[in-house]
């Protein structure tokens, strides 16, 4: 069966303009619209990933190498803003402010604690307006926080774009107020009215390609919930879907699931696949990338044999018409949860003398797939090599990976010997001790048995786990250099599975399964260990570095650098004698980078899976072309989102949302001293 489609055709959208940065004189900006004075020179976010192309870059340069050790705190914004907390004093926001703001024509956009759109001032952090709940009740007020917002501008008409729990906004950027003639009252409800009444939930937000707003999704699942791990194998996948910006109406529905490659008529009730990660765009050929996850159940897939499209794709879509124009499978037949969950980044890239217009798909396995973003043509061959084959009974695994030849892993990938832990005699003993339970073996060995009666082993014990090396956070690009930023974390994890029990068995349920995904969605997964699968003692069972920064040159396909990022656990009692240098610390914090340099904190531990900091944490700056840690300043709780910059009246800005279990949930504004 075909791994890549690939059609030869160029989509040209007229009247796009949306660049890297934008400079703005408009008079008639949003925040001169809200009583401020125009900005004489303002240097947009415009979109929440920097630009559509989500590379989260900036060509700044006011704050570089020489004076970054000046930055100061300028401002702090609480996540939610006062005048909703003493409207509904009862609610109580999620200490997790996914918010990165957007900014344009001198005013900053964003999603706040509960998922409502605010708008501030970029020089100040000071209230312009904020979005009202739907209706004045505390139900309608509670809410998750999503990623990021867009904008979707026709002369004088500007309004902003945002989903928040099962439904999609549109506002007017200058007062907030609904767009009325837009769905029902300025929102449109994303529900699909599913068999097993799964709820829609977009956390990422929505993206705007002329004049379409396309949305990812990640609904589906079934009975199971998150469908990563229990016996429930019915649920309804999440296709892509396009709506008009001036009507709300859909216009489109891609179809996530391709039957004919599955078998046995279960593409019927295969669900999940949604787009965890967020989306990116080519706004000037109309084309939307979308990174699709894992199928139900993620960790046993004997009901569903075949590679299962469109599950862990690529998809390259024409974003006014929503028809396929290539696509390309990173993980067959997916048993290790193993999602794109990092947006596809666009950039260029010269290669043996030619200039390459480039898209690239980091995947949770820690390998990065570079395409030519119009054709889906590999930049450099993509191999499909053995892999190890399944042994759970009914399980059909596929005797081949896609991996690419280059660039090379951007994390560790298997785990032996020679990967554990070596800081003293006692702490290897104790992880050969640990590792000689389970069944190890390199990237895509499947999961095996929990109390296998022959082996006596307790499952796989693989590097990644299923919560990733790369995931939301893991892309950044220097369009100036070719330099790819993969920010990651070395997280094991364990896949144990177990027979179904006899009252858990029939035609809706998978053979095996983990007990431990059997949970829904209105619970959130439960916390991994700290460092992953390791000894009891709570080290990690693998070497440093934990959470890291590869720099990838995407020029020649090359590795130019690897650094930790963090100190991690060398102050460990354990440890703390040891003079260890920094260790890396877990989690999922998003990069900035700039002219000069390269921005990454240390997330916080309230973010989604609690892999990361609790309490203070740190916000370094390092030099973009060495990887060399030049400044660091302590914030009161770890990034929760992405950093972002932009310039005000010839002066540069650096906001940062944090959040915390002691001090709730911030913005965090930094700037040079005068």
């Amino acid at each position: 069966m075909p791994r890549t489609l690939i059609a030869s055709r160029t989509l040209l959208f007229a009247g796009l303009v949306l660049g890297v940065v934008a400079v703005s004189t408009d008079s008639n900006s949003s925040a001169a619209a809200a009583g401020n004075a125009p900005a004489a020179r303002v240097v947009d976010w415009s979109y929440f990933g920097g630009d559509k192309h989500m590379d989260r870059y900036s060509p700044l340069a006011q704050i570089n190498r020489g004076n970054v050790d000046r930055l100061q705190v300028l401002w702090t914004r609480p996540g939610l803003d006062t005048s909703i907390t003493r409207q509904f004093p009862d609610l109580v926001p999620s200490d997790y402010l996914r918010g990165t703001p957007i900014m344009i024509d001198g005013v900053l956009y964003a999603p706040d604690a509960v998922g409502l759109v605010e708008a501030f001032d970029p020089t100040t952090g000071k209230t312009l307006w904020v979005q009202k709940p739907f209706a004045p009740t505390l139900k309608e007020a509670a809410g998750q926080s999503t990623r990021g917002v867009d904008m979707w501008r026709s002369g004088s008409d500007r309004r902003i774009v945002s989903t928040r729990g099962q439904y999609l906004y549109e506002l007017d950027a200058r007062t907030g107020a609904p767009i009325t003639s837009f769905g029902e009252g300025g929102r449109v409800f994303l529900n699909r009215h599913t068999f097993d009444n799964a709820p829609y939930f977009g956390w990422n937000g929505p993206i705007v390609v002329g004049d379409v707003i396309v949305v990812g999704g990640n609904g589906g699942g079934g009975a199971g919930g998150y469908g990563d791990g229990g016996y429930d194998i019915w649920a309804t996948p999440e296709d892509i879907r396009g709506f008009d910006v001036h009507t709300g109406k859909q216009v489109w529905q891609f179809h996530i699931v391709k039957a004919d490659t599955w078998g046995k008529g279960f593409a019927a009730h295969a669900g999940n696949m949604a787009a965890w990660a967020p989306l990116s765009a080519d706004v000037q050929t109309g084309i939307v990338y979308v990174p699709t996850s894992a199928p139900t159940a993620s960790y046993y897939g004997g009901h569903r044999p075949g590679d299962n499209l469109y599950s862990d794709c690529v998809l390259a879509l024409d974003a006014k018409t929503g028809k396929l124009i290539w696509y390309f499978q990173t993980v067959h037949h997916d048993m290790w949860d193993y999602d794109n969950s990092v947006a596809p980044v666009l950039g260029d890239i010269t290669v043996n003398g030619k200039r390459i217009h480039a898209v690239m798909q980091a995947n949770k396995s820690g390998y990065l797939y570079v395409f030519d973003r119009r054709t889906g043509k590999p930049v450099w061959p993509i191999i499909e090599r053995p892999v190890p084959k399944g042994i759970l009974p009914g399980e059909e695994t596929s005797p081949t990976q896609p991996v690419p030849t280059k660039p090379p892993a951007f994390d560790q990938q298997g785990i032996s010997e020679d990967d554990l832990i070596n800081f003293t005699p006692a702490l290897r003993a104790e992880a050969l001790k640990f590792m000689s339970a389970y069944v190890t073996g390199p990237v895509f060995t499947p999961p095996s048995l929990r109390d296998d009666p022959v082996t006596g082993k307790q499952g796989t014990l693989q590097m990644p786990g299923a919560w990733g090396s790369g995931n939301w956070n893991t892309g950044s690009f220097d369009p100036e250099t070719g330099i790819y930023y993969a920010v990651s974390m070395s997280l094991p994890g364990i896949y144990g599975e177990v027979a179904a029990p006899p009252d858990e068995r029939g035609p809706d349920k998978a053979l095996y399964g983990s007990p431990e995904g059997r949970r829904n969605r209105a619970q959130p997964p439960p916390a991994p260990r700290m460092y992953g699968a390791g000894p009891a003692n709570g080290l990690p069972l693998l070497k440093p570095p934990y959470g890291r920064v590869t720099a990838l040159d995407l020029n020649n396909g090359t590795k130019l650098w690897t650094i930790a990022n963090g100190d991690g656990p060398r102050n460990d009692p354990a440890l703390k004698d040891l003079n260890l240098p920094p260790l890396g610390s877990i989690g999922r914090p998003a990069p900035l980078v700039t002219k000069t340099l390269l921005f990454l904190g240390e997330s916080s531990s309230s973010m989604m899976g609690r892999a990361g900091v609790t309490g203070p944490a740190h916000f370094f700056a390092y030099d973009k072309a060495t990887g060399a840690r030049l400044w660091e300043t302590a914030l009161p709780a770890g990034t929760t989102g992405g950093p972002i910059t932009y310039e005000v009246n010839g002066k540069q800005y650096i906001v940062i949302p944090i959040g915390g279990n002691d001090i709730g949930t911030e913005w965090v504004a930094l700037g040079l001293k005068q």
